[in-house]
């Protein structure tokens, strides 16, 4: 898929030594995206949206650089939603192998009628 997130990988493991892994840093573990700077760029818009989540993106990023940041990533053609979900997926199956019991799966399945 191309290059790993060799920085934010880095920095993890700083972390992970410390003891101080972040949900980021969980649920991007296995991303990769084909430019090292769009790796970091996301671990910093994901953790900018999950600050303060159900919020704008112009809200959560507080200034324009980093919004403007943001709509650039989201509109970058070398960006598709495998890149952005194949972390989430990873982590996902790991919490989901380590789970002894039933799993609740919640689904929406809302309609609206107009």
């Amino acid at each position: 898929m191309g290059l790993v997130l060799t920085e934010c990988a880095e920095a993890r493991s700083q972390r992970v030594t410390t003891g101080v892994e972040t949900w980021v840093d969980r649920e991007t573990a296995g991303c990769e995206f084909k430019d090292e700077r769009l790796g970091r760029r996301f671990c910093k818009l994901l953790a900018q949206i999950g600050s303060d989540m159900g919020q704008s993106i112009p809200l959560v990023c507080q200034d324009w650089a980093n919004t403007k940041a943001a709509y650039r990533f989201f509109s970058n053609e070398r960006v598709n939603e495998a890149d952005i979900l194949c972390g989430h997926f990873e982590a996902t199956r790991g919490r989901v192998a380590t789970t002894e019991g039933p799993i609740l799966v919640l689904h929406d399945t809302t309609e609206f009628s107009f």
